[in-house]
This record gives structure tokens, C-alpha cells and sequence, in this order.
């Protein structure tokens, strides 16, 4: 292990910025629309969880949870882990006030999808949601500069909203792998045996609703986001509307080809991507998002919106204009 080093920070940042380019598309193009003093500790951060996520998706050891704690302590207490990743997370997590609370829930996100765990009902998987996902958008919210309460119940919401997307774009390719997340009380509801469709994933009308259910649930969050994208910093508005636009594209997609994400897998081709995010770049803020700021966050997001929220009377940290 090395302690920090000012000597390779650079090149610890750019081996981030490679890492992602290889293998998130999606942050990539939306991350260009974000100003330089976010865009460069975000690498940072996408990159660690990245590889944490992969950590665990890629390895059949037991011990890679603890192997990630073990990480994390590391990078909390300045001493990281010898690799550009963890050093560059280490400097983020220090310089950016990043509370430990979130990184602890993703790794028992993590840790859940490590022992196969399922979900009985939709809070349970907004809770699930909340550690893979709602971490994420809370710390993108810290490094913008907002740590307000109403901010990060509306980016809880968002990320909630985007991992409910992926469940739904990867019903097929989840099961074939011995996996099942779609809340087992709406598979009851529509008369469907999870067991039975693990072993032959099959797409029919009835895992069609559920998947149509999910989506539906997915989009009401969608639209409590955008209140939280409108109290961004200006410059960082851009490129958060552009990710929401994207994924909840996605589901647009799994809709277009009748909820089918059983024999087929939705996704965004590049062209509308790159519609998407010049749409997001020229929107401007619609007056009836301000509306719903003030909802409370999620019960499943409420304890990463309280290990952030500062005081109303703390102003968030300074920010230039955009670059």
C-alpha cells in the first residue's frame, strides 16, 4: 500500500477516465457535459465502483466482500490500496467530504448480490436500489456541490429509478444466470413460478405485465428527479438530464418491443444517445419540477439523504462556471 502521492495524481485520474471509456458508455457521453471540477473526481468515483461491482460479479471467492471493506478502509484512512483507482478514490473521498455511510451501503449492495439475494416486495427492491444506485447519485450530488436535503432525496429517486431500469432491461439475461430480482409478490400477483422461470426463462403476456408494472413504477421516480435536477448547480443540469433522458429511454426501448426483455435486451443506439444529450444540453428547466423539490426521499433512501443533508443555513461549496 502507498500513501497519497501528488507526484502520480494525473496519471491516476487518467487511468479512471480510460477505465470508464472502455466500459460506460452511457456515464462517458454524459459526463462530457459536465464542468471540469465535477467531471474529474467523478471518474474517480465511477471507476471505484466500478470496480467493486466487478469485484464481486467476476469472482466466486467469498472473501471479495471483505477484500472490498478492506479497500475501503484503506482509501478512508489515506493509505489506498496500490492501484490508480483506489488512490485516485482516496483523494476524491478526502478533498470532496464524501461520508463513509455511502460507501458502506454500496459494498452491502454488493454483498447482497454476492449471496443471490430476492426481493418480496418493491420496497425491498428499492431498498437493493438505494445501495447500488442511490449512493451513486447522492455522491454525484456532493461533488456538484449541493448536499441540501431536498437535492439528495430528488438524485435518491433518480438512482432508484435507473437501477429499476436495468432490472427491467435484464430480466432474460439475469435469469439464465440464476438470478431473479423482479419482486416476488408481483410475480404471485401475476400467477408466474419464479422457480419455474429460472430454470426456462420464457417470455410471455404474464412476466410482460410484471415488467410493464416495474417500468411504470420506475417512471413515476423519473419524474420526482427532475425537480432535484432543476436545483442543481446550472452548470451540472446538463449532464444529469442527460442520464435520465438515456435510461429512462431504455425503457421506452423495453416497451417498443412489447416488454420483452426475456428472449431480447434493450438498448439506446448511439445516435439517440446522442440526441438525448443534446436535448438535455439545450432544455431548460420546466417551472412544474420545482413542485415537487420538497417530497419527502424514498423511506429505502431516506438514511444516505441524512449521512449527507447539511443545514439549510450551510451553503453548499463554491462553483466556477461551467468549463
Amino acid at each position: 500500500m502507498l500513501q497519497l502521492s501528488t507526484d502520480s495524481t494525473e496519471a491516476d485520474f487518467a487511468a479512471c477516465r480510460a477505465m470508464l471509456r472502455a466500459g460506460s458508455k452511457s456515464f462517458t457521453l454524459a459526463s462530457l457535459l459536465l464542468p471540469k471540477r465535477v467531471r474529474r473526481p467523478a471518474s474517480a468515483l465511477y471507476a471505484f465502483c466500478r470496480m467493486a461491482d466487478d469485484a464481486i460479479d467476476e469472482s466466486n471467492d467469498p472473501g471479495a466482500v471483505s477484500e472490498l471493506r478492506r479497500r475501503l478502509d484503506l482509501a478512508y484512512t489515506g493509505a489506498p490500496f496500490d492501484s490508480p483507482v483506489d488512490r485516485a478514490f482516496a483523494r476524491v473521498a478526502r478533498e470532496q467530504e464524501i461520508p463513509r455511510e455511502l460507501m458502506d451501503a454500496l459494498i452491502e449492495g454488493f454483498a447482497w448480490d454476492a449471496e443471490g439475494r430476492r426481493y418480496t416486495t418493491i420496497a425491498d427492491l428499492c431498498a437493493y436500489g438505494a445501495r447500488v444506485a442511490s449512493t451513486v447519485g447522492a455522491m454525484m450530488t456532493v461533488l456538484m456541490g449541493a448536499r441540501d436535503a431536498d437535492t439528495l432525496a430528488r438524485a435518491c429517486d433518480l438512482g432508484v429509478a435507473m437501477q429499476l431500469t436495468n432490472i427491467a432491461r435484464d430480466v432474460g439475461e439475469d435469469a439464465r444466470n440464476g438470478r431473479l430480482y423482479l419482486p416476488s409478490a408481483w410475480l404471485e400477483d401475476a400467477r408466474i413460478d419464479a422457480h419455474a422461470f429460472l430454470r426456462e426463462p420464457v417470455f410471455d403476456e404474464k412476466i410482460a405485465s410484471v415488467i410493464e408494472r416495474l417500468l411504470r413504477y420506475a417512471s413515476c421516480l423519473y419524474r420526482r428527479s427532475d425537480a432535484g435536477i432543476a436545483m442543481l448547480p446550472p452548470d451540472c443540469r446538463s449532464a444529469i438530464r442527460a442520464a435520465r433522458l438515456i435510461y429512462s429511454d431504455i425503457g421506452r426501448q423495453i416497451a417498443r418491443a412489447g416488454f420483452d426483455s426475456v428472449s431480447r435486451r434493450a438498448f439506446v443506439p448511439t445516435r439517440r444517445k446522442l440526441w438525448l444529450a443534446l436535448r438535455a444540453h439545450f432544455a431548460r428547466a420546466e417551472e412544474h419540477t420545482i413542485e415537487g423539490r420538497s417530497a419527502p426521499p424514498l423511506p429505502e433512501t431516506k438514511f444516505l439523504v441524512t449521512a449527507i443533508a447539511r443545514p439549510s443555513s450551510v451553503p453548499p461549496r463554491p462553483h466556477k462556471a461551467a468549463s
